[in-house]
C-alpha cells in the first residue's frame, strides 16, 4: 500500500483535494478532524490539555477559542501542547493506515496541514501539495468567519513556505485553475501510485543489527 502525504498552507485547497481522493477510492485520515475528536467530551486529549492549561476545559471539552488566546505568539506554550497532542494524533494515524491496508487499499491519504512542520513525510511514501497563487490564498482565509489579516500572518508563520512545501513534494496539485484541472491531477497521481509498490502496514519489525545501522 503506497502511503500518500496530502499537505498545503491555509486556504491552498486541500480540504477540496482530499474529498476529491475519497471520491477516487483512496481512505483518508484527516488530522484536523482527529484533533476536534480528541478535542471533544470524552477526548483523550482533554484531560492533558486541561492541566496544562488550566481554564480552557469549559463542559468536558477544550474550548478552541480559550486554548488559541493560550498558545498564539506563545512558542513554549504551544510546544507543551504539540507534546501532547502530536502522540495522540500519531496513534490514530497509525490505527487507520492498519485498518486501509487490511481493507486492501492501494492507495491510502495522510491529510496533514503541518505534515512536513511535524516531520510526519517519514511515514509518506510519496507527498503531493496543494498550492495557488498567494493573492487566492489570502482572498479565501480571509472570508472566513472571525477571520483577520493579523492572525492569517500568524498562521502563516507557523507554516512553512509554499515554495519551500513545492520543492519537498513528490507532486504539486494546482487548486487556482478550476475543480476539474485539480480532480484530473489527482486522478493521475492515484493512477500512478496504485501500481507501485508501497510498505506492509503494520511495519515488520526490524532486526536489531538493521536498525542500529540506519
Amino acid at each position: 500500500m503506497i502511503v500518500l502525504g496530502l499537505t498545503g498552507s491555509i486556504g491552498m485547497g486541500k480540504s477540496t483535494a482530499a474529498g476529491m481522493l475519497r471520491r477516487l477510492g483512496c481512505p483518508v485520515h484527516d488530522s484536523d478532524a482527529t484533533v476536534h475528536r480528541l478535542y471533544a467530551p470524552g477526548g483523550a486529549a482533554v484531560g492533558p490539555i486541561g492541566r496544562a492549561f488550566p481554564g480552557v476545559v469549559r463542559d468536558g471539552a477544550v474550548d478552541r477559542r480559550l486554548l488559541s488566546a493560550e498558545v498564539m505568539g506563545n512558542t513554549p506554550a504551544l510546544r507543551r501542547l504539540e507534546a501532547i497532542v502530536h502522540p495522540l494524533v500519531g496513534q490514530a494515524r497509525d490505527r487507520f493506515l492498519r485498518r486501509a491496508a487490511a481493507s486492501g487499499a492501494k492507495v491510502a491519504v495522510l491529510d496533514m496541514p503541518l505534515l512536513f512542520e511535524t516531520g510526519s513525510q517519514a511515514h509518506c511514501d510519496r507527498v503531493a501539495v496543494v498550492s495557488a497563487p498567494r493573492s487566492l490564498q489570502r482572498a479565501r482565509v480571509l472570508a472566513r468567519p472571525g477571520m483577520n489579516p493579523g492572525k492569517l500572518d500568524a498562521i502563516l508563520r507557523r507554516q512553512m513556505p509554499d515554495a519551500e512545501k513545492r520543492r519537498r513534494a513528490d507532486f504539486v496539485v494546482p487548486t487556482g485553475l478550476g475543480r476539474a484541472l485539480t480532480l484530473r491531477r489527482l486522478a493521475a497521481i492515484v493512477t500512478l501510485l496504485s501500481g507501485q509498490r508501497g510498505r506492509v502496514w503494520p511495519p515488520r519489525p526490524r532486526p536489531s543489527s538493521i536498525r542500529k545501522s540506519r
